[in-house]
């Protein structure tokens, strides 16, 4: 009689189980898109310095040197990419395949506080309406005003998220939330010109065909099936949008994607929205996070305050 051995499970293989195998296992487990591709962009950092060595074998200084690549950038980018190191720790720890914290020297940094972030209104218009730049960046630049919404949430989309009729989207927004972002009708006059006929697939691609093989292959939700291309990635279109930008920009540095949901939650907020308007629109689950992105400056302080002094004398209307 033939005996069949059972698999031997991965963490029991000779030397262990691999940090690449192991990172995709965790990848796998992630339910939340945006956290899957941002944390798969930081673990591929670290799989590019460890090799394919057994989990066990990670020390510190293997994670130092994996934040090393960000030690000159903002605190919130340093901590997000911490992030992703100390959430695959604590899920390898959890699968008792590492029984040390390679992460333990490193500490996440407080952020600076943040000032007036906020794109001027036309300065935002003369980008727009630029014809030099490509159509699917001013769909995208557009599209991120008018929503409101994080970067990662557009770039995530498919063209079967779209509802078209009622101009919205449907996100997946943090923490897994499915919810809906609306647009104005000026990137309802492009997204038919982008959309070229294509019915599925990514919104936004990128310029090349996406690899066949190899270990850089999307999954097949991220390729076109008519064009065969991968999805816009977040470091290309910050890219792009910097380089566009640094003409217009008073410093002469460009600006960043993330900085087109302050500017048009700002924009409304001086425009008289309230501040649970703002909230519906921002889709914080906190007022206080809605805090961080709208500061209104000196001149709207200067009129409140003289908008409601008793002992103004106003004249008759």
């Amino acid at each position: 009689m033939a005996v069949v051995p059972f698999p031997t499970p991965p963490a029991e293989t000779v030397g262990g189980e691999s940090i690449v195998a192991a990172i995709d296992r965790y990848l796998d487990s992630l339910q939340t898109r945006t956290t899957r591709d941002s944390y798969a962009a930081t673990l591929a950092h670290l799989t590019a310095i460890t090799g394919d060595r057994p989990v066990g074998a990670l020390v510190p200084e293997d994670y130092a040197a994996v934040m090393n690549r960000w030690d000159s950038a903002a605190a919130a980018t340093w901590n997000r990419h911490l992030s992703a190191l100390t959430s695959f720790t604590a899920w390898a720890g959890r699968q008792e395949i590492l029984t040390t914290n390679p992460g333990r020297r490193l500490e996440r940094r407080k952020p600076a506080r943040r000032g007036d972030r906020a794109i001027a209104r036309a300065r935002l218009d003369t980008l727009f309406t630029n014809d030099r730049h490509a159509l699917r960046e001013r769909v995208l630049w557009r599209l991120l005003y008018e929503t409101a919404a994080r970067a990662e949430e557009l770039l995530s989309l498919n063209i079967e998220d779209l509802d078209t009729e009622f101009r919205r989207a449907r996100v997946h927004s943090k923490g897994g939330a499915i919810e809906y972002v609306h647009w104005a009708t000026a990137t309802a006059r492009l997204l038919p010109r982008l959309l070229q006929g294509r019915t599925t697939g990514p919104l936004f691609l990128a310029d090349r065909r996406a690899p066949a093989q190899g270990r850089r292959t999307p999954a097949a939700v991220d390729v076109c099936p008519a064009t065969g291309r991968g999805r816009l990635s977040y470091p290309r279109a910050e890219y792009l949008f910097k380089t566009a930008s640094v003409a217009l920009d008073p410093h002469g540095i460009g600006w960043t994607l993330h900085q087109l949901r302050p500017s048009a939650l700002q924009h409304l907020a001086a425009a008289g929205r309230t501040a649970p308007e703002l909230q519906a629109r921002s889709r914080h689950q906190h007022l206080g996070s809605l805090g961080r992105y709208v500061h209104l400056g000196e001149q709207t302080s200067a009129r409140i305050t003289a908008d409601a002094d008793p002992a103004a004398r106003r004249r008759p209307r």
